[in-house]
């Protein structure tokens, strides 16, 4: 008790020492050389609390060692300098974690136990440090001891999945990239209360450049914003960019100005600059007025934003990716950042999943098959498994009422639409069903299966359908039916060919929102195909409200057409901010090297949705056409002005 009472006065005069000596920067912990371990014999031989008798133990050979939880009951070996666990240790002092080392301590004196503080002070081991650690078998249990609560530890906090080699900052800055604002992703956290952060924001960081044993702050300003990530410079640097760094403007060491005087924390000026002014708490007034920072209540704002409503266990209906005619029933196994991993509720090993943001058009609630009259398979399990419950239907993004009253969509009219199977792809297709509520079953004409197994289901108001004519009055390549052999392809004639009629231009979403994306936006995308993966990608063209995707480091052919308010983009930042991994650009060499059948594997991706192959796009020549049958409204292809706009052909009476 004696000698706690001393460490505890001991540290209490370190504290005082620090904040002497730097007036106003108090209440931060203490972190001294001066409560590092003493070499002396007599501390060494004092001894602690035992461990509580609840610890989990190991035993090997008979012998019973206890886990660490945290710190207590740890040991530090003064000759080797393994930490492990107390119980574990040699001799009645525990001051070495063998034999073997209790007896090297005494033939190499006080320079190995020297030798051996530095390695556990974090400093590579020198040549003789490496020699000299031993690893008995009781020395190896202790390590495992030690292994065991660091991943423990690691569990409990939650931190962002790293990505080897990889640097959003590093990309941005090396290529001059823009990326996509927070305020394009309505559906991802801030998106809605992004606020004015921008370049010229100041904030609080912790100032990586200092000596001091303890953490500081200083402050910062924003030089350049991608998606959730900022280009930071410390105040004082004026034009001098060399310590400039990136971080997660989420990230929980970003606070807003003044934070750290309502914290108690230490604003400390960064060594390399200590020098340049003698008065630097003018020197921040001066800089900091009339400037803009985070609002206070900002951090909170972040976490409410990342609270989802969808919780594990949750049961709910999903497409069926082996046919996408029907739905299954699929158990919500883990959320990350929205996105829900979804377990078939046949599938016994949990390895049949299906990924999805929780705001998809292809989850709905349990019973929504049957209401509108979707095909759905019955799950051979007759009873709900223990603790697995309904996900409520509020829970669902909800599609807009129509009125199909009046003149609306009806079996076999024609249209175009992004094929399921192949998103780089829209395709001519057919209505095969209509369904209540406004769903439509579409199929793409000159592929689909006999037995309507790949037909799938858009709603009336889907930005993924679209008019007959879309694509050619937007430059976009269509893909005929296979097999088609009069190219190149012209509705008129084909339409007179099948005898059938286009589906009227005024029943298809003409609303175009003002979203915000221009080509060259940097973002992290889904890849559809495979849609566990989270990709960094690029907008190439802009169709009013249509994106064309592309996945850096990929050919052109593996792009998607995704709708500007889809919830699978996501700002630069969002995987690390969510902790999803994140799968960066494919290097160089891969691209270089990539066969043909490295290509089809790729390719194959859409097999998890159905078993039979689509054709690839055919290279169509662009023309307009016959006059005498059609009449076009003007439109612009790869808008960028955002707003609704008219570009759908309009069809003569």
């Amino acid at each position: 008790m004696e000698n706690t009472k001393e460490l505890t006065e001991r540290s209490s005069q370190v504290e005082r020492k620090h904040r002497d000596s730097f007036g106003m920067f108090d209440g931060y912990d203490s972190c001294s050389e001066d409560t590092s371990s003493s070499s002396s014999s007599d501390e060494s031989e004092e001894e602690v609390a035992p461990l509580p008798s609840s610890l989990p133990i190991i035993k090997n050979n008979g012998q019973v060692y206890t886990y660490p939880d945290g710190k207590s009951g740890m040991a530090t070996c003064e000759m080797c300098g393994m930490v492990g666990v107390r119980d574990a240790f040699y001799s009645k002092t525990k001051r070495f974690c063998s034999v073997s080392c209790s007896r090297s301590y005494s033939s190499n004196s006080k320079k190995a136990s020297i030798l051996a503080r530095l390695q556990v002070a974090g400093k590579p081991p020198t040549k003789k440090a490496k020699v000299l650690q031993k690893q008995p078998l009781v020395a190896k249990l202790a390590a495992y001891a030690q292994y065991q609560a660091t991943l423990q530890n690691q569990a409990k906090t939650k931190a962002a999945v790293p990505v080897e080699g990889f640097s959003w900052g590093n990309y941005i800055n090396s290529n001059s990239f823009t990326a996509a604002p927070v305020t394009c992703f309505k559906h991802a956290p801030m998106g809605t209360c992004w606020g004015d952060i921008a370049e010229g924001v100041r904030v609080e960081v912790p100032n990586t450049d200092c000596s001091l044993p303890t953490k500081v702050f200083w402050i910062a300003g924003i030089v350049k914003l991608a998606g959730y990530n900022a280009l930071l410079r410390y105040e004082g640097f004026e034009n001098d960019s060399s310590l400039d760094f990136w971080c997660n403007i989420c990230g929980s060491d970003i606070h807003p100005v003044g934070w750290c005087a309502t914290s108690g924390k230490p604003l400390v000026p960064p060594r390399s600059i200590q020098h340049k002014y003698t008065n630097w708490k003018a020197f921040l007034v001066k800089r900091l007025t009339g400037a803009k920072t985070l609002p206070p209540d900002f951090s909170q704002k972040v976490s409410e934003s990342m609270q989802y409503p969808f919780k594990t266990s949750m049961r709910v209906e999903v497409v069926d990716k082996t046919h996408l005619c029907r739905t299954r029933v699929a158990v919500v196994d883990s959320v990350v950042g929205g996105r829900l991993r979804l377990v078939y509720e046949e599938s016994e090993d949990k390895t049949d999943d299906f990924w999805c943001h929780m705001y998809s058009p292809l989850i709905h609630h349990i019973g929504w098959s049957r209401s509108i009259g979707h095909r759905f398979k019955r799950s051979d399990i007759t009873k709900k498994q223990d603790g697995h419950f309904d996900a409520p239907p509020h829970l669902f993004m909800k599609v807009k009422e129509v009125d199909a009253a009046g003149e609306w969509f009806k079996e076999g009219m024609k249209l175009e639409a992004i094929d399921p199977l192949n998103l780089s792809a829209i395709c001519v297709a057919t209505i095969r069903k209509v369904l209540a509520d406004g769903y439509l079953m579409i199929g793409i004409d000159g592929s689909e299966a006999a037995d309507g197994s790949d037909w799938f289901c858009y709603h009336a108001t889907s930005p993924s359908i679209f008019p007959v004519g879309f694509c050619e009055i937007n430059m976009i390549e269509l893909t005929p039916p296979r097999g088609y052999a009069k190219l190149p392809f012209k509705w008129f004639d084909y339409l007179r060919e099948t005898d059938s009629i286009a589906a009227p231009v005024k029943l298809f979403n003409k609303e175009v929102p003002n979203h915000g994306f221009h080509v060259g936006m940097k973002l992290e995308a889904v890849d559809l195909m495979e849609p566990r993966l989270v990709c960094v990608a690029t907008v190439t063209r802009i169709i009013h409200r249509l994106l064309r995707i592309h996945f850096d480091g990929w050919e052109d052919e593996y792009d998607q057409w995704v709708d500007c308010e889809s919830p699978d983009l996501y700002p630069v930042g969002w995987c690390q901010l969510t902790g999803y991994q994140l799968q960066p650009p494919a290097p160089q060499s891969s691209r270089d090297s990539q066969s043909s059948s490295s290509k089809q594997k790729k390719k194959a991706k859409s097999q998890q949705y159905k078993g039979h192959k689509k054709m690839t796009s055919l290279q169509l020549k662009e023309e307009l056409l016959d006059g005498e049958e059609y009449s076009f409204l003007q439109g612009t292809s790869d808008q960028e002005s955002n707003g609704s706009a008219s570009y759908y052909i309009k069809q003569e009476p």
